[in-house]
C-alpha cells in the first residue's frame, strides 16, 4: 500500500502530513511558506504609480496597481506547491493525496497541479485549517482516508 500525503494549505502556508494507513494518525513531514502572500499590498509592490493629479474637482486620486499583488503571490505559491508535489510524486514518496485548503486557494492550486498529481488526489476538503493541530485536521477528515 502506498503512502498517503495530506496537504493542508492556504495562500501563504502549506503543511504536508503523512498517514501510513488509511486510519492512521497524521504526522507532519514538511512545512512550506510563502511570506510574500502575508505582506500588505504596499509592501509587495515596489513600483506603484502613486497618485495622479488631474484638473477635476478632487485634484488627485490614487492609481490602482495593474495586477492584484496578493493574487499574484497566491498563484506563485500554488505553482511552488504544485511543483513540490509533482517532484515528490515522481520520487514515489506518496501514492495518494488528500488536499485540505482554504476555499479561495483551492481553485488556484487545482489550476497549477499537473495531470499526474491530479490523478492521485483522492479527497478535497475546502476548509481553512492550516493553523490547526494535526489532531484537529484529522477530525475534519473521514475516519478511513480514501485510497
Amino acid at each position: 500500500m502506498s503512502k498517503t500525503w495530506i496537504l493542508v494549505s492556504d495562500s501563504s502556508h502549506a503543511r504536508i502530513f503523512t498517514a501510513d494507513t488509511p486510519s492512521a494518525a497524521m504526522v507532519e513531514v514538511e512545512d512550506l511558506t510563502h511570506p510574500e502572500a502575508r505582506l500588505h499590498t504596499r509592501d509587495i509592490t515596489s513600483d506603484l504609480p502613486g497618485k495622479q493629479h488631474d484638473a477635476g474637482p478632487s485634484g488627485h486620486h490614487a492609481v490602482e496597481p495593474k495586477s492584484d499583488a496578493h493574487k499574484q503571490a497566491s498563484v506563485e505559491f500554488a505553482r511552488e506547491v504544485a511543483g513540490h508535489l509533482r517532484e515528490n510524486l515522481m520520487a514515489n514518496k506518496f501514492g495518494q493525496l488528500v488536499i485540505v485548503s482554504e476555499p479561495s486557494f483551492l481553485g488556484t492550486l487545482r489550476n497549477e497541479l499537473d495531470a499526474g498529481v491530479k490523478k492521485v488526489v483522492t479527497l478535497e476538503v475546502d476548509k481553512s485549517l492550516v493553523k490547526h493541530s494535526a489532531e484537529d485536521i484529522r477530525a475534519h477528515l473521514p475516519n478511513i482516508l480514501p485510497s
